[in-house]
């Protein structure tokens, strides 16, 4: 799948925000509604070499995908790499950009997928705009519990604990 980015502005400070972030146990609170099932890949969850395994709900019978913290740049930048679809042969990557703004901190998701297979890209079919609406769903859930403490979702855990 081709590069899709969404954007927001939060009203906090750019630390608090990536400090929010770099923590991948968070990232259920606002995401559950397209990624379910979170299990993370090790006890800690914040900074480089922090990841989580989950499920896209979407039609589809290998939906379980994976992303680890590869870059993590305090207070800029977050770097994801993983793995997904049938057998974990398709590629990853996502980032998460932080800059000022007025008003607070301009935050820019990015993620793309490298499919494998000819099967795998027709499987994307109709993916991109689902995922682009869906991301852009995440950030407005981002924003409410930043900004408001609005309603958390649940967060992350090692399996089994």
């Amino acid at each position: 799948m081709d590069p899709v980015t969404v954007a927001i502005t939060i009203n906090r400070p750019r630390e608090e925000v990536f400090d929010y972030l770099a923590d991948i146990a968070n990232h259920p609170e606002f995401s559950d509604h397209y990624l379910q099932h979170w299990h993370l890949t090790r006890t800690d969850s914040w900074g480089q070499g922090a990841g989580a395994r989950y499920r896209i709900k979407r039609r589809n019978r290998f939906a379980w995908g994976e992303t680890t913290f590869v870059e993590v740049e305090p207070p800029y930048r977050i770097v994801g790499v993983g793995r997904g679809g049938k057998f974990n042969r398709n590629r990853s990557f996502c980032t998460w950009t932080l800059t000022p703004a007025p008003g607070g901190t301009r935050v820019e998701f990015t993620s793309e997928t490298e499919p494998k297979l000819l099967s795998d890209r027709l499987a994307e079919f109709g993916y991109r705009g689902w995922f682009k609406r869906q991301a852009g769903k995440a950030l407005r859930r981002l924003r409410e519990i930043l900004e408001e403490d609005g309603e958390r979702g649940p967060r992350a855990t090692v399996a089994g604990l």
